[in-house]
């Protein structure tokens, strides 16, 4: 029994240690992503309207960006930068498990281009 304990006891510190370490990691993520729902909180704080009404504002802005480049536009968004499609070319390329070379069909991807004033702010 004093073998049982003595592991209980040795990891009860490492639970301890392990446990601020949970705790910086959201704090982290918070100033690295910014979710969508932090986005519409904002939308509510610096406006008059309400979290339903500025969730909306935002979905319909995406829906109206993704719907424009599904069309083959591109959307510029003054300050923040320009979004656009890009037809890519067919190429080779090797599947990583056998090494067997492969054909990647020709397809579309979307870019983004900084705007300069935000480039020049950061």
């Amino acid at each position: 029994m004093a073998k049982s304990s003595t592991k209980a006891a040795a990891a009860k510190p490492a639970a301890k240690a392990a446990a601020p370490k949970k705790a910086a990691a959201p704090a982290a993520e918070t100033s690295e992503k910014i979710a969508k729902t932090q986005i519409i909180d904002m939308v509510a704080d610096r406006t008059s309207l309400n979290k339903k009404q500025a969730g909306e504002s935002v979905a319909v802005m995406l829906d109206v960006v993704v719907e424009a480049l599904k069309d083959g536009k591109s959307v510029g968004l003054p300050g923040l930068g320009t979004f656009s499609v890009a037809k890519t070319a067919a190429r080779q390329g090797v599947r990583p498990g056998t090494s067997e070379k492969i054909t990647i069909p020709a397809g579309k991807k979307v870019r983004f281009k900084v705007a300069s004033t935000l480039k020049g702010n950061l």
